[in-house]
């Protein structure tokens, strides 16, 4: 195996099968670091301290932050918008109003289950952000969000893959183990919970991409099904495997795997209070609930929701917009309330590549734009508020005379998460070449 400067240590789990994929950097013999910090998070008497927890959801397809939290009683707005503008005047249909969010915005009525945390301070909104880079590309936008590089392709590793090694929890040798669990990698310090790990997890730290936890196993590439390898498990795979790697850190992998297995993820129950909707997202979070409250040192998690692109039949409180809008305030709202007093460790951020257009089109949707806004929920954040600045909607105002404008960098947000709640020193070893400040998203 050549070796690389950045070589991907990750884990990809589909369909709940574990695949041991680009396992390392230099000489075989030695075994990737990764499975080497596995066997030593393995369980005992110490589990892993409790850390901070970032929950990072992208919010794929480009979400129409104009209508997720509208500027009230704007007249340019419904000058643009004539079907898909909203009101919160009395006189509209209760279906229809906006939630009064203190007189300058109001919340989409299927977010309403959010709307609480905004009243008590935990849920802040951070409108007309996105990426400087100008691209109307799902793909572009959504690789240069990821990495945290606008406009530059062919950045290694992503953003959130940096913040992981900033982190630490590194050892120093095969020979040296962390004195303890508490002070070892863990295994499931990165997880996304997707079918495929997302660009911003690409990189040289460990991360996990699975789609259930409760069938996390291990499967070889290329080894064969037969029904008495999958009777018998790893070990008989394990005891047919030939390469030196394999057979060196075989074991050390059953022992990561051994991890999740002893937090006994099937007997796993959500608070009574926590009602996740049946969705993809609802199952992501409620998996992600779990790895906090049980403690194996889950430090980032990713999740991602699609069907953003609202390019026909939008909709107000009822259509495309409104049943993604519900799936992810309902999905949101079952977590926290199921995380309990572990809502201390943790922030929620949500994410999407670029808005929608201020105009609305011929087929009662919105067309690929700039900016949109963005939701941070934690005990620790300045909520009740939205920041940012919101320019006005007039023609000359608008970017390109047609989309909202992004007067703040998301790479403002993100750092300042990083470094506030995960700890991170230097946001600028998140985004190189970057230099901006926070936007105050946390308490004083």
């Amino acid at each position: 195996m050549a070796e690389c400067n950045v070589c991907s240590r990750r884990i990809f789990l589909k369909g709940g099968g574990l695949a041991l994929l680009s396992l390392g950097v230099g000489s075989l013999g030695a075994g990737p670091l990764f499975l080497q910090r596995a066997a030593w998070a393995a369980p005992g008497p110490q589990p892993f301290q409790r850390r901070k927890v970032l929950v990072a959801i992208f919010q794929r397809g480009a979400m129409d932050g104009l209508m997720a939290v509208t500027p009230l009683d704007d007249a340019m707005l419904r000058q643009h918008r004539p079907r898909l503008a909203m009101t919160a005047a009395r006189g509209a249909a209760n279906e229809e109003r906006l939630l009064d969010l203190g007189g300058h915005f109001g919340l989409h009525p299927a977010l309403a289950p959010l709307l609480p945390f905004y009243h008590d301070g935990r849920l802040a909104i951070v409108h007309a952000v996105g990426s400087p880079d100008p691209t109307r590309s799902h793909f572009d936008a959504q690789d240069y969000m990821e990495t945290g590089t606008p406009g530059r392709k062919g950045t290694p590793s992503g953003w959130l893959n940096r913040v992981v090694g900033e982190l630490g929890h590194e050892a120093p040798s095969r020979a040296v183990a962390p004195t303890s669990a508490s002070d070892a990698a863990s295994p499931f310090r990165a997880v996304a919970l997707a079918p495929a790990l997302p660009r911003s997890l690409y990189g040289p730290e460990p991360a996990l991409a699975v789609t259930d936890l409760r069938s996390f196993d291990v499967q070889l590439p290329g080894a064969p099904a037969t029904a008495a390898a999958a009777g018998e498990g790893f070990e008989a795979l394990y005891a047919q495997a030939s390469q030196d790697l394999l057979r060196d850190t075989g074991k050390e992998t059953f022992a990561a795997v051994e991890l999740l297995k002893s937090a006994n993820v099937a007997a796993y129950r959500p608070a009574p209070e926590a009602r996740y909707p049946r969705t993809a997202l609802g199952a992501a979070l409620q998996q992600v609930a779990f790895l906090v409250k049980a403690n194996l040192g889950l430090e980032v998690a990713f999740a991602e929701t699609g069907g953003w692109d609202t390019h026909v039949q939008q909709g107000t409180s009822n259509g495309t917009f409104a049943r993604r809008a519900a799936e992810l305030a309902e999905s949101v709202a079952a977590f926290w309330a199921d995380l309990g007093p572990h809502q201390d460790d943790v922030v929620l951020l949500t994410m999407t590549e670029f808005g929608r257009t201020v105009r609305e089109n011929g087929s009662g949707g919105t067309d690929h734009g700039h900016g949109s806004c963005l939701f941070a929920l934690g005990n620790g954040i300045a909520g009740g508020r939205v920041h940012g600045t919101f320019p006005e909607l007039t023609d000359r105002a608008l970017y390109e005379g047609r989309d909202l404008p992004v007067t703040t960098d998301f790479r403002a947000v993100f750092g300042e998460v990083a470094v506030r709640h995960l700890g991170v020193r230097d946001a600028g070893a998140i985004f190189p070449g970057w230099s901006g400040g926070p936007v105050g998203l946390f308490r004083a």
